[in-house]
């Protein structure tokens, strides 16, 4: 059976919402922090990785995931910091954890890694679907 009215919700749904919101963004909180706070080891990484230009690259990185954690979070954007986030993660996963192409004992851990990201990637794109529902009525 469908309401025909709109409902209002109790308080502590957005909480939680907004907690879910953080939990979701904390590794990637945590992770422009500590580039940011040692971005010699952030340019290390990127050059483990082959990408070039190292330093641009890491200041991008740290920027993308502080910055559009706190969008996400806020809900300022909250749709388009979560679809970036969505594709640095999915980039990043094919980059950092590709499974098939590493030796029987790395295997189970890379591919685990590989698909625990292509979790976040769906969590974010639902993300942007519910705010996008929820402001242009889709």
């Amino acid at each position: 059976m469908y309401a025909t009215e709109p409902r209002s919700e109790p308080v502590w749904f957005a909480w939680i919402y907004r907690l879910g919101l953080l939990l979701l963004c904390s590794a990637y909180l945590q992770g422009g922090i500590n580039k940011a706070l040692d971005f010699n080891a952030a340019v290390a990484e990127m050059q483990h990785f082959g990408l070039a230009p190292a330093a641009p690259l890491a200041l991008a990185t740290i920027a993308l995931e502080i910055v559009a954690s706190l969008m996400v979070i806020s809900g300022v954007w909250r749709w388009l910091a979560a679809l970036g986030l969505a594709g640095f993660t999915l980039c990043a996963s094919f980059l950092a954890n590709a499974f098939w192409t590493v030796g029987a004992a790395e295997r189970f851990a890379v591919e685990n890694a590989f698909f625990e990201h292509l979790g976040l990637v769906g969590a974010f794109v639902l993300v942007a679907w519910v705010d996008l529902r929820k402001h242009y009525d889709l």
